[in-house]
This record gives structure tokens, sequence and C-alpha cells, in this order.
């Protein structure tokens, strides 16, 4: 069984700052792509970046230039550091997985709250 455990959410200010971390648990083999998706009510998750086990990094371009993932491949962790934090992050984010069990697939954790005050 794989678990990703989320942490690090909460309310802030505009222009604010926040780190969410992502912790990945159980029996597996490898982890490939890391990454952060986020979710509003009434809308589709969103990819917000992503990164790799080279350390390759992606972006939505919303949160080019405001956010920065990275990863401890030894401790199979992911954050996601947050600067100048505006009122439309606000959303549900949620950590994502590939992992190598007896297959490739995908996995999410609970999800965790952001929430930006103008």
């Amino acid at each position: 069984q794989v678990q990703l455990v989320e942490s690090g959410g909460g309310l802030v200010q505009a222009g604010g700052s926040l780190r969410l971390s992502c912790a990945a648990s159980g029996s597996f083999f490898s982890i490939d792509s890391m990454g952060w998706y986020r979710q509003t009510p009434g809308k589709q998750r969103e990819l917000v970046a992503t990164i790799t086990s080279r350390l390759t990094t992606n972006y939505a371009d919303s949160v080019k230039g405001r956010f920065t993932i990275s990863r401890d491949n030894a401790k199979k962790m992911a954050s996601l550091q947050m600067n100048n934090l505006k009122p439309e992050d606000t959303a549900v984010y949620y950590c994502n997985a590939e992992v190598l069990t007896t297959s490739w697939r995908d996995y999410w954790g609970q999800g965790t709250q952001v929430t930006v005050s103008s």
C-alpha cells in the first residue's frame, strides 16, 4: 500500500508565502514523477507543478516565477514553495506521484486546503 501525506496548507494574506510538503510511504520500488495539482469547487483538477526523478520541472503558466517545486529522492518527499500568493491560488492542493509497485500507477494524497485572502 502506498500513501502520500501532505502538510503545510493554511490561510495566508495575498502576497504571503506557504510551503507544502508531500511524503510517500509504503511498499514500492520506485517513484518517477511527483507533482502538485489543485482543485476548486465546480472545476477540474489542474496541474500546478511536476518534478521528475531526474529533477526536471514543469509549471503551470499561472504559477511560473512564484512557485518552486523541489524533491528529496532519498526522503521520498516533494515540496512546493509558494510565494507572492494571490486569491486565485485558493484551492485544495493534491500531491500526486507515479509509483512502481507491481506496475506503474498514479497515487494521490488526501489534499490540503490553501486559502489566500485579499
